[in-house]
Order: structure tokens, then C-alpha cells, then sequence
């Protein structure tokens, strides 16, 4: 872990600064679920003093990116695979109803954006850059979002909603599973928008929200340290 260079974000506090951090170490896998860490070494890592990362500790537990065990120590929390569906589940409904609208609302800028970024994605998996890709497939859902005024709707989903969603996508798209067909849904969905073909929108997008139902049980078997352990009643 490096010293953090936030410089040219003089107006943020530093726990601000150590929180945004380590929440993309965690969604990108940097730490992995399960792993212990603590407020002393992760200070002295960053060469900042403890109280920023407190607060940044409290900030990540609050959110479940974090569990912490009163005099045993912190661990980067397991993925929840309920929290995992109560965000697929709203995400598929949203984005239906956004996709929907785009059919209406896109203009040539929108499809301009959204044609650049699947030529990008296509390169970036002909290279395994899966960082890069992992954050490209967000801009695509982003485009269309932005493109029909709903821009506050996604930053809601991505802030709140998304940590295990994209845990998930981010480990999917690390192990290679199905990068070729989100590709080509994506492909799909971009020209079922620019058809206007609202029932053909509906079928791909649901179809795409659902791949992650497919690759959470091949990575809880692969991975299964990884997971919240669900106990039935």
C-alpha cells in the first residue's frame, strides 16, 4: 500500500481521503474479503495519523465493507449474498425502467458516448486490462442513466447500493466468466435503445442484471471463504 497523494483535493479531510481509498481497495479486490487490518497499520502504511482512518474505519463498517469485532480486530467484511440481491434486484428494476426511457430520450451525443465506450471495452478485454473493462462497464450503465436526466439515480445506487454488487462484478471479471457475452449484451442493449424496440430492451437488460446470479455460484464454489455463510432458519 502506497502513501496517498491527494494534493489536488485540498478541500477534502483527510478521513474523507483514507475512507474513498480503501473502498476501492476493497471493491477492486486489492483487499480481499475475510482480510484482517487494522487502524495501526493501515496508518503507518499511509503515513497518516490515526484519526483519519478511525473515521474512515467507522465510515467502511457502517457501510458493511468492514466488520469490526470489539477488542479482536477488523477484518475486510465477507460478501452478503442477501445485501447481493436486494442490489440486483433494484438495480434491474431501475435500469429496466431507465433503458426503457432511453428508447425516448437518447439523442447522438448519448449514442456517440456509448458506442466509443463499447469499442473501448472490446480492447480492453483483447488485453485482459480488466481494471480498465470493470470500469468502462459502469460508464455504460452510467451513460444511459445520464442520458435520460437520471444521474442522481445512479450516483444513489453506486454510493449506497453497489459495494457487494461490484465485488462480485469486479471478481467475475478477474476470473473471466462471461466477459464475452456482457459484451455482447451490452452490444444489445445500445442497439435495441437506438431501435426503439421496448420489448427487446426489457428482455436484455433483465437477462444482463441476472448474469451475476450465474456468476455468484460459481465463485462461491471457487471462493467460498469469500461469502457470508447463510444459516437457514
Amino acid at each position: 500500500m502506497t502513501v496517498i497523494d491527494f494534493s489536488n483535493k485540498k478541500s477534502t479531510s483527510m478521513g474523507t481521503k483514507v475512507y474513498e481509498f480503501l473502498k476501492k481497495e476493497i471493491v477492486s479486490l486489492n483487499m480481499l474479503p475475510g482480510k484482517s487490518i487494522s487502524e495501526n497499520e493501515i496508518a503507518e502504511s499511509l503515513q497518516v495519523s490515526r484519526t483519519p482512518v478511525r473515521e474512515a474505519f467507522l465510515k467502511l463498517s457502517q457501510e458493511d465493507l468492514i466488520t469490526v469485532y470489539p477488542q479482536k480486530g477488523s477484518i475486510v467484511s465477507l460478501i452478503d449474498l442477501d445485501h447481493l440481491e436486494e442490489t440486483r434486484f433494484m438495480r434491474e428494476h431501475l435500469e429496466v425502467a431507465t433503458s426503457l426511457l432511453a428508447c425516448e430520450l437518447f439523442n447522438e451525443e448519448s449514442f456517440q458516448r456509448i458506442t466509443a465506450n463499447l469499442e473501448k471495452q472490446e480492447k480492453c478485454i483483447s488485453e485482459k486490462k480488466y481494471k480498465e473493462f470493470f470500469d468502462l462497464d459502469d460508464d455504460f450503465h452510467s451513460i444511459i442513466f445520464t442520458g435520460c436526466n437520471k444521474t442522481r439515480i445512479w450516483n444513489v445506487l453506486q454510493n449506497m447500493m453497489s459495494i457487494n454488487f461490484n465485488r462480485i462484478r469486479f471478481l467475475s471479471v478477474s476470473e473471466e466468466l462471461n466477459t464475452d457475452l456482457v459484451i455482447a449484451q451490452h452490444h444489445e442493449i445500445a442497439n435495441a435503445i437506438r431501435a426503439e424496440d421496448k420489448v427487446r430492451v426489457e428482455k436484455v437488460v433483465r437477462e444482463h442484471l441476472n448474469l451475476v446470479v450465474i456468476d455468484r455460484q460459481e465463485l462461491n464454489k471457487k471462493y467460498p471463504d469469500f461469502f457470508k455463510v447463510v444459516h437457514p432458519i
